[in-house]
């Protein structure tokens, strides 16, 4: 199985290795005294094993999965040498997460989408959601950076009205990376600030409108009625906005972070999802489980605090720089 050709530049691999390597040694150190003093692949290493992708946030059902592969291998193979575990892992856990089929990016870019009806360019819309402190505003700063840098006319959106501190922390970021934002003060409708948000990103014929929303899921109603307001209110600028509703996530919280995406899936259409600060935290393997779990791709993952540090998801790179 060749899952592992060389598919992002050496400088971003660069990135991803430093990015994981919390998770990678705390994975290791685990898995090195699972298997001290065993030669095979055993029912024992294979108890260990499963105890230790559950504990490194792989999830409880992405975990079975793939102690299920691996248990074949070792039937199939009758032997199997607990040198060999590494890279069995890499290719099994390659091997599952080849069968969704997201994951597969190198670079930053937007589809290409039919003019308007009067003629006019239609902007790809992104609409982000997610709790407060997941790194919702600094990914759309970075976002913002990435597209821009690859000679895109970005518009941000400050819709997350409730918390006086979103719209300064957006502004701070457009005026780093130097795009237009559209804001009201504090506590204005959000559908409004959208509305006023695409209507000017169509008039300065923008490629990309990235629109901030409030990030409260206490209550699933209230969240679910203003997303839908705000979509409903955006559709009447571009008929088919928004185009990627994109769900903010933080790594560092492991399992929490799969609680929040069960509970904002439910709350409103995701269609993708962004997974930040994995450089802090030895849960990594949560994007394993994530992207196993949910049917909705995981496009972006924050992997350090620089501007070139959000990374599209690449599933073999990432499987390939955890398990090296």
């Amino acid at each position: 199985m060749s899952f592992f050709k060389k598919i992002f530049t050496s400088e971003k691999k660069e990135t991803l290795d430093k990015g994981l390597e919390k998770s990678k040694s705390s994975f290791f150190n685990k898995l090195n005294k699972a298997v001290a003093g065993k030669s095979k692949v055993d029912d024992d290493v294979l108890d260990n094993l499963e105890e230790i992708l559950v504990t490194s946030d792989v999830g409880v059902n992405t975990t079975l999965k793939v102690i299920e592969r691996i248990e074949e291998r070792v039937a199939k193979d009758k032997y199997l040498g607990t040198s060999e575990l590494n890279q069995i892992l890499r290719e099994e856990i390659a091997g599952l997460l080849s069968e969704t089929n997201s994951g597969e990016e190198t670079d930053y870019k937007i589809p290409e989408l039919p003019n308007r009806e009067d003629g006019t360019k239609t902007p790809y819309v992104l609409m982000v959601v997610g709790v407060n402190g997941v790194g919702k505003t600094t990914t759309i700063g970075k976002l913002a950076y990435q597209f821009k840098k690859k000679g895109l006319k970005v518009v941000l959106g400050a819709a997350d009205t409730f918390r006086a501190a979103a719209i300064d922390q957006l502004q701070v970021w457009a005026d780093r990376v130097d795009v237009p934002m559209i804001k009201q003060g504090m506590g204005s409708d959000p559908a409004s600030v959208a509305f006023d948000a695409l209507q000017s990103g169509v008039n300065q014929n923008a490629d990309v409108i990235i629109i901030d929303t409030a990030g409260r899921l206490h209550n699933k109603v209230n969240l679910m009625n203003e997303l839908t307001k705000v979509k409903r209110v955006m559709q009447k600028v571009v008929g088919d906005a928004p185009h990627d509703v994109l769900l903010v996530l933080d790594g560092s919280t492991g399992q929490n972070a799969f609680e929040q995406a069960k509970q904002f899936t439910a709350a409103t259409e995701v269609t993708s999802l962004a997974v930040t600060k994995l450089d802090g935290t030895a849960k990594g393997g949560v994007v394993i489980g994530i992207s196993d779990q949910f049917q909705i791709p995981v496009k972006y993952i924050g992997v350090g605090e620089g501007i070139e540090d959000l990374q599209v998801f690449n599933k073999y790179e990432f499987v390939d720089s955890f398990f090296k």
